[in-house]
């Protein structure tokens, strides 16, 4: 199981990467329907940590000791963010097939492969965001009627 144990623990180091990647991109991309894409994607990358993180429990370790790589360096604007997260999105799951193929524990190993699944369904999105879809995450009724404004980079804090 030790092997197991050191690949969730690298496993979680990437995607934890990814998090914060992704965290910092969403203050650059201020078209609502790419935000709100990021905060769809942000909100499922923190549940795969998770399932990760108890996965890392169930085999006695930890993940409080895991830290995100440093970021490189910032894309200047929404479509070189997006652009990177595309590849970015492509390398992860580049990266990990190798490795899952070879897992024992079929549990872990299907986790792991869900998560690749995601990674390639996020990057479809950014993909998209780039083309300029704007229905990303579903379509408005015509009644709704077109968005105006940006998303803010920082959230109200009082």
């Amino acid at each position: 199981m030790t092997g197991t144990l050191a690949l969730l623990r690298d496993f979680y180091r990437d995607k934890l990467t990814s998090v914060v990647r992704h965290q910092a991109n969403a203050r650059i991309v201020g078209e609502y329907e790419a935000n709100n894409t990021y905060q769809y994607v942000i909100n499922r990358e923190e549940t795969e940590l998770a399932w990760i993180a108890e996965a890392v429990d169930a085999l006695g370790g930890t993940v409080d000791d895991v830290t995100a790589a440093p970021p490189s360096a910032a894309p200047v604007d929404a479509g070189a963010a997006m652009a990177n997260d595309v590849r970015e999105a492509q390398a992860f799951v580049d990266r990990w097939r190798g490795p899952l193929d070879g897992m024992v524990d079929a549990r872990y190993a299907r986790m792991l492969r869900v998560i690749l699944g995601e990674a390639l369904e996020q990057k479809r999105f950014f993909e998209q965001a780039l083309a300029g879809r704007t229905d990303l995450l579903g379509r408005r009724s015509a009644a709704v009627g077109e968005r105006v404004g940006r998303v803010l980079p920082t959230r109200w804090i009082e």
